[in-house]
């Protein structure tokens, strides 16, 4: 009898990838793996990469050598996104035995079926212009949230992003198919769906991604607020010029989607957000923050926004600054600009020292803190829905109420994946 083959998972980057590898995962064990943790010893190791950020990619690789130094008779599969930008690359690192495109991810069983310990590396990856199709997928940790997959790829051409590249054109699910997908979640006990995509706002646009169907990210979000058992809904990140009033008055008047919105910015700068190609100016920007503010004054608006992107001078950063600080937004997610192939922004100069961009980077840290201490401080006294996870952690347990306020409390068994009345100390 032929030996059962183990497998196991690490994912790199967004919510995006969990979600993509938690079902690459399930799919694989349907077909006969044993499913273990990356620490353990197995037969194969998928490395599921991002290329958003320069650490992803020295991460991977510090990943393969340390599967090398633990296991080196057994297999290694990189996939995701720096596997479609650079697979030839990849496919140099020692160690890895097969690396597959954006195309082919969802293939991985097929591959491994012909995969042997060799000398020289698979490639197996396309054009990303050849890309189409929707998978959707899911991640379940502890059944408390999970991130629905329910769009793909980006027909955007901010200058400094590398994932239109890595991940294709626009692409969405259907209604119908995100529908079912919800309905099965709850059956198997999910309280909270975060709706997850490359540009969720621009859902509607076929699998094929050419044409735009008569489907919205409006229509979709009206349909899950129907679906049972599904407690609570978040919307992971969707782009101000995307988010519409219909949108926001919608989330307002819901009861299962949370008054929690987060809203690239990227810089406060008008000249800058030009530079970078993004589809707005500051202004609309903080209407958007306005209109979501005076519909939900409890609603925690996060942020993301980078620093030290080529040409931003002492002036740009402190109107950055300035901006964000006028906001009334909840966090913010600052990530430090990172030259990376084939993007305009490498065209653009002066280039930004990197100690300077480390320093901006440390000073909107500072202010997100700062932020989400006067957040929270509003909100002090205030009765409000927790939904705690399953996950002891040196006694304690955490949830998130429902504008997102993280709570940390002695664990209690009976308030794992329950939604708890709790006032705000």
């Amino acid at each position: 009898m032929e030996k059962q083959r183990s497998i196991a998972f690490h994912t790199l980057g967004c919510k995006l990838n969990f979600s993509e590898t938690s079902t690459l995962s399930r799919q694989l064990e349907k077909e006969g793996f044993l499913k273990k943790e990356f620490e353990e010893v197995a037969d194969v190791y998928v490395i599921n990469t991002c290329s958003v950020t320069d650490n992803a990619d020295k991460e991977c690789r510090q990943l393969v050598r340390r599967i090398q130094r633990k296991a080196p008779e057994s297999l290694v599969v990189i996939t995701g996104c720096y596997a479609q930008l650079k697979p030839k690359e990849i496919s140099e690192i020692p160690g890895v035995n097969l690396v597959l495109g954006a195309a082919e991810k969802f293939n991985l069983g097929a591959h491994l079926k012909e995969l042997t310990k060799g000398d020289s590396a698979k490639i197996s990856s396309c054009d990303i212009e050849d890309v189409s199709g929707f998978n959707s997928s899911w991640s379940v940790n502890d059944r408390t949230r999970t991130f629905l997959k329910v769009q793909d790829g980006c027909d955007y051409t901010c200058s400094f992003c590398t994932i239109p590249m890595a991940r294709g054109k626009s692409r969405s699910d259907s209604i119908a198919n995100v529908v079912r997908n919800a309905e099965e979640l709850a059956t198997k006990g999910v309280k909270e769906i975060v709706l997850t995509g490359v540009n969720l706002g621009d859902f509607g646009k076929g699998p094929d991604g050419a044409k735009k169907t008569e489907e919205n990210f409006y229509d979709l979000i009206q349909e899950l607020d129907q679906v049972e058992g599904i407690e609570r809904y978040r919307i992971s990140s969707i782009e101000p010029n995307l988010l519409t009033k219909d949108i926001i008055t919608f989330v307002a008047g819901s009861k299962k989607f949370m008054p929690h919105f987060h809203v690239p910015l990227q810089s406060g700068s008008n000249d800058i957000l030009g530079l970078m190609r993004r589809r707005y100016k500051r202004e609309l920007y903080a209407e958007r923050v306005e209109i979501i503010k005076s519909l939900m004054p409890h609603c925690a608006i996060g942020v993301d926004v980078i620093v030290g992107f080529p040409s931003e001078s002492d002036k740009h950063f402190q109107e950055t600054f300035d901006f964000l600080h006028s906001l009334e937004v909840s966090y913010l997610h600052v990530f430090t600009y990172s030259e990376r192939d084939n993007t305009k922004a490498l065209e653009i100069n002066p280039v930004v020292p990197i100690n300077v961009r480390h320093e901006r980077n440390k000073t909107l840290r500072n202010l997100s803190y700062m932020k989400m201490q006067h957040f929270t401080e509003q909100h002090r006294g205030q009765a409000r829905k927790v939904l705690f996870e399953g996950h002891e952690k040196s006694g304690m347990m955490e949830g998130y109420t429902d504008n997102y306020i993280r709570i940390t409390t002695p664990f209690r068994n009976e308030w794992a994946n329950q939604i708890v009345d709790w006032t705000i100390g």
